[in-house]
């Protein structure tokens, strides 16, 4: 992948480690987000199986009966739990790598 005029082998460096992998995890997350949203809208579509002697077409319509809808606004509270919790690990993680990547700088530049 990568070669070396003088022969030995490549090395990343401390700061390249860690940009490499969160490349890599973005690279995932997005896909399996891309998946997850592209699921629904492929099964959307329901085909109906004709009985015995039946042919494919639309189901006649059931005499209508009334239905009564009832909705409440706002989003459950596991759900903004999970949100919440989700953000503090991101910036937890997102503050170590940060952290490692100054030390390892500061200890680079002075040795």
């Amino acid at each position: 992948m990568f070669t070396s005029i003088t022969g030995r082998p490549f090395r990343l460096s401390a700061g390249a480690r860690p940009r490499r992998i969160t490349t890599i995890l973005a690279i995932l997350a997005s896909s399996v987000l891309a998946w997850a949203a592209a699921v629904p809208a492929a099964s959307a579509a329901v085909i109906p199986v004709p009985g015995a002697g039946a042919d494919y077409g639309p189901v006649p319509a059931a005499p209508m009966s009334p239905v009564r809808v009832i909705t409440a606004g706002g989003m459950p509270g596991w759900q903004i739990t999970l949100i919440a919790l989700a953000a503090a690990l991101a910036a937890a993680t997102a503050a170590v790598v940060l952290d490692r990547a100054r030390a390892g700088r500061r200890a680079a530049s002075t040795g």
